[in-house]
C-alpha cells in the first residue's frame, strides 16, 4: 500500500489513531522500562532479556511508522452521498447462502478495518469483491479458492 490512498470509516480512523497513541506512549514506556531492567543485569552483550526488549522496541517503532503512514494516506469515507441500496464500502449486507440456507451479515470495509470476527470483510477479499455493486434481491456467484459461493442478497443497509 506504499503511498496509495486507503479508505476508512470514522470509527476505523479513530481506532487506528488510538492504537498509534498507545504505541507511542504506554508501549514505548513499557519497553523502555524493560530495557532499563535488562541493563541492570550486567553485560548486555550476552543478555537475552536485553536483546528481547530491543527487538520489541524495533517492532514497536516499525508498527508506529506503519500506522503513521496509513493514517497519513487515509481518506475518511463520507457515505452520506453513497447509494443506500447498493453493496459498496461501508454497507452492511445481509445474505442467504443458497447452498446451506444459512443467513450471514457482513460489513464491507477497507483492508485496514477488516476483522472477520466482527463480520467486517475487506472489499478486496474474494467475497467483498463479489458483492460490490450488487443490490438487494440479486443473486451472486462468487468464485473462491474452495469453489463457488452462491448468495441471495436479502438486505443492504448503512
Amino acid at each position: 500500500m506504499a503511498g496509495g490512498k486507503s479508505y476508512l470509516s470514522h470509527e476505523g480512523y479513530e481506532k487506528l489513531r488510538k492504537k498509534l497513541h498507545y504505541l507511542k506512549t504506554a508501549k514505548r514506556r513499557e519497553i523502555s522500562k524493560a530495557i532499563g531492567i535488562a541493563r541492570e543485569h550486567g553485560d548486555i552483550s550476552e543478555n537475552a532479556d536485553y536483546d528481547a526488549a530491543k527487538d520489541a522496541q524495533g517492532m514497536n517503532e516499525k508498527r508506529i511508522a506503519e500506522l503513521e503512514g496509513k493514517l497519513a494516506n487515509a481518506e475518511i469515507l463520507d457515505d452520506t452521498h453513497m447509494a443506500k441500496d447498493e453493496a459498496l464500502i461501508g454497507a452492511t449486507v445481509k445474505l442467504k447462502d443458497l447452498d446451506s440456507g444459512e443467513e450471514l451479515e457482513y460489513t464491507l470495509v477497507s483492508e485496514l478495518e477488516s476483522d472477520f470476527s466482527q463480520s467486517k470483510i475487506s472489499v478486496t477479499s474474494p467475497v467483498g469483491k463479489g458483492l460490490l455493486g450488487h443490490k438487494a434481491k440479486e443473486t451472486v456467484e462468487i468464485t473462491v479458492p474452495v469453489g463457488v459461493l452462491r448468495y441471495k442478497i436479502l438486505k443492504i443497509s448503512r
